[in-house]
């Protein structure tokens, strides 16, 4: 058995960890059975990101007619594309060990660790100890029980980024921040892409009204039904068949495709690590329990990103190891983790971005002021002749603290950067307001929102 002074599982936001440990010169374990750079930077992220980067070209071409323009797409590279993605992940990879190799103290472990004994892993063979643990292993697609999932030759976001052909049709199965960003890329590259969603709207952590609009928006390039539930699949030469049933009314009907992509969520790794080998304890859907300084139910073990469930997303996941490392290494007075003004995107086509509370949760604890303002009332969205996008501000009514800003149209991940940067220095939106914006430009959107507060009641 070889004691290190940390063990850390996952080469994600885990590499955080490891480069703090480093730093203050204590002996480090890496864990992680690949491929190095973990979810974001291998099927997450950024591979999804250069796919649906080409997508939004595609888009905005084939929607030219509303400026007057005549545009044609003579060809699309499905084959190009994806290539260019995987050969772009492939050399971050290498670049990634290459860097590891010629890290001093730090000893490499390639394979899936175990727990067998408290702050004891084996891997490979080989037993390592540590008495502060850091686990970033992250999460893995849930895999729902649909009768004849197993033999459909069913894709997950993994296995999509390996296409190289692309099918003809597809049908996705789920209707959240996957789906929808793949259905986006899927039919821009000129597939007839299906969504299949048994929630009653798409998005559900978005505003309701957001998630309307959404799936208006994407009916117009696609078939997208919520609602219904995938309740068996049956697979032949020619493709697979979901038969699904309504929700309210129980009705049955068939959906046929080339391909099945399912999209459902994700699961935590813990399992895969045996964490109660070393009494980590973890919640009903197997997420870890963590307090809120990411430590776990066993003192000097800690957990960050998709493995506690908290929030899964990649920024939000690196500043939670960042304050583990502090919390755990540092020794002093431990910092909390404030997700009230942690933003997220969804690349879909429209964009989607949010920060903060929705409106209904706003509600539960708070007097609150509404605010709404279109693209279309400010001048650069009405030269853009955008009739969908809007924005919408939730605030606290006396204190005009933002508790959560909401936007879906072109830009929105840009655009919420201005509320997030507002919440982060202490929630109010007078300098917001304040701030002198240029015109004509679509960030005027946002204090357009903050204009329009009203007591909705």
């Amino acid at each position: 058995m070889k004691k290190y002074d940390v063990v850390v599982i996952g080469s994600g936001c885990g590499m955080t960890i490891v480069d703090e440990a480093l730093h203050l010169g204590l002996s480090v374990a890496l864990v992680d059975r690949g491929p190095l750079g973990g979810t974001c930077a291998n099927t997450g992220c950024i591979p999804s990101k250069m796919l649906i980067f080409a997508a939004d070209r595609v888009t905005e071409i084939e929607e030219a007619g509303r400026l007057g323009i005549e545009a044609e797409i003579r060809n699309v590279e499905f084959g190009s594309i994806m290539e260019r993605m995987r050969r772009s992940v492939h050399e971050g990879q290498q670049q990634m060990r290459s860097g590891i190799a010629e890290m001093k103290n730090l000893d490499h472990y390639d394979g899936t660790g175990r727990f067998v004994a408290d702050y004891t892993m084996e891997i490979n063979d080989q037993t390592i100890k540590a008495d502060r643990v850091f686990i970033a292993a992250g999460s893995r697609p849930f895999i729902p029980p649909i009768k004849g999932l197993e033999d459909a030759d069913y894709l997950t976001n993994e296995g999509l980024l390996q296409l190289k052909e692309k099918p003809n049709s597809m049908i996705i199965i789920g209707g959240g921040y996957v789906a929808v960003e793949f259905g986006h890329f899927l039919a821009a590259m000129g597939v007839e892409v299906t969504i299949l969603e048994m929630a009653s709207r798409l998005v559900l952590s978005e505003e309701p009204e957001i998630a309307d609009v959404l799936k208006k928006e994407l009916s117009h390039r696609m078939g997208v039904h919520t609602g219904v539930r995938a309740q068996e699949i049956t697979r032949d030469a020619s493709g697979a068949t979901v038969t699904v049933d309504d929700v309210r009314t129980g009705m049955k009907k068939d959906f046929s495709a080339e391909r099945i992509l399912v999209a459902v969520g994700r699961r935590s790794n813990a399992d895969l690590l045996n964490a109660a080998g070393t009494g980590v304890e973890v919640d009903q859907k197997g997420f870890i329990k963590v307090d809120e300084y990411f430590e776990t139910t066993r003192k000097g073990i800690f957990a960050v990103g998709d493995i506690n469930g908290q929030q899964m997303f990649t920024h939000v996941a690196n500043e939670e190891a960042s304050l583990a490392a502090y919390n755990g290494l540092h020794g002093s007075e431990k910092i909390e983790m404030d997700y009230s003004a942690a933003p997220h995107a969804v690349y879909s086509h429209p964009q989607i971005a949010s920060v903060g509370l929705t409106e209904e949760a706003a509600r539960r604890t708070h007097k609150v002021l509404v605010g709404r303002a279109r693209y279309a009332d400010v001048a650069q969205g009405e030269a853009m002749m955008d009739r969908t996008g809007f924005g919408k501000a939730i605030v606290e009514a006396g204190s005009r603290r933002i508790l959560g800003f909401h936007i879906i149209g072109p830009y929105a991940p840009v655009l919420i950067q201005a509320v997030t940067d507002a919440m982060t220095s202490g929630g109010g939106m007078e300098q917001i307001q304040a701030s002198m914006q240029i015109h004509p430009a679509i960030t005027e959107l946002v204090p357009a929102v903050f204009s329009n507060l009203e007591d909705a009641g």
